[in-house]
């Protein structure tokens, strides 16, 4: 046996030393979540599903407010409110953060369960890499892909950010950027398909009592860290017409909880029209600046 061990660590050295250096090269082209683990920890966090992940753009946030942000959104699958959701974020968030600036950004969809759930093991989220990661602040983050990047690690080099972006490229502050044909015939395909998606969700899903204090439970832990404002990020007419016939009071009820919780809620989801969307639920990049702005200018206004 020691013979044999002997033998082969060569071999396991040489193949570690391979796999340590590809990973040295993963960066926001290698997937959709790998920059979440690979940053400093934040004092400024933008939370969310991935309205939130492509529709809030930290960068506009610091030339306005001067302050660094991170976008800690994912998407409905891997960060609705929940339990899963607020341990990732205690992890996530600098612990010695005193006066952030948090932003809430929140949807029908995050806080909503599939009829069908009955147990908590069973929540979709349980899959995410916000439920087993314990580092968030390396980089490389050797943690993250060995337990979450399932493609060969010659593709983390092959195809790194140097090259050339991916058309979904998420940056070092989170936010994901989305590089799609804006031509009107294809944008009224992909909204075509994502409507039909949501009416179809509409009839799996209701709203989440466990989920609504979750999100309550994720206010109370912010605000003990600085300021928190609750924000709802619109989707396209014929989104916004599904959300409000299946959630009519919505807006309300995220009222009544920036009320209870005496926080600011910012409600941008009558100005739809006002925007552009890339499949009809996600903000264009260039809609997506001018609904930070106008967040950031709320942020001043109420300071």
């Amino acid at each position: 046996m020691k013979k044999f061990l002997i033998k082969v660590a060569p071999y396991f050295l040489a193949v570690t030393t391979i796999l340590a250096v590809l990973g040295s090269y993963a960066d926001g082209n290698t997937d959709d979540n790998y920059m979440h683990f690979a940053v400093e920890k934040p004092q400024n966090i933008i939370l969310g599903d991935s309205r939130g992940s492509q529709g809030v753009i930290p960068g506009i946030l610091k030339d306005k407010l001067s302050r660094k942000f991170d976008n800690f959104s994912l998407n409905v699958v891997e960060s609705p409110y929940g339990q899963i959701y607020l341990k990732a974020l205690k992890r996530k968030l600098d612990p010695e953060t005193k006066k952030g600036i948090f932003i809430v950004t929140a949807d029908p969809w995050a806080l909503s369960l599939n009829k069908s759930v009955k147990k908590a093991q069973d929540f979709p989220e349980e899959r995410s890499p916000l439920n087993d990661m314990h580092v968030y602040d390396r980089s490389p983050n050797y943690e993250y892909l060995l337990k979450h990047y399932t493609r060969s690690w010659f593709k983390i080099y092959t195809e790194r950010a140097a090259i050339g972006k991916s058309n979904s490229f998420l940056h070092e502050d989170g936010w994901m950027e989305i590089n799609v044909n804006m031509h009107k015939d294809s944008v009224a395909i992909r909204t075509k398909k994502k409507v039909a998606f949501y009416e179809g969700l509409a009839q799996q899903a209701d709203l989440s009592q466990e989920r609504l204090r979750a999100l309550e439970e994720i206010i109370n832990y912010l605000r003990t860290k600085g300021t928190v404002y609750l924000v709802r990020i619109p989707g396209s007419e014929k989104i916004m017409m599904i959300e409000n016939k299946k959630f009519p009071h919505f807006s309300s009820l995220l009222h009544n909880i920036s009320r209870k919780q005496n926080i600011k809620f910012l409600d941008f989801s009558q100005k739809y029209n006002d925007y552009l969307y890339t499949d009809g639920n996600h903000l264009y990049k260039e809609s997506g600046k001018k609904l930070t702005s106008c967040i950031a200018d709320s942020i001043k206004a109420g300071k």
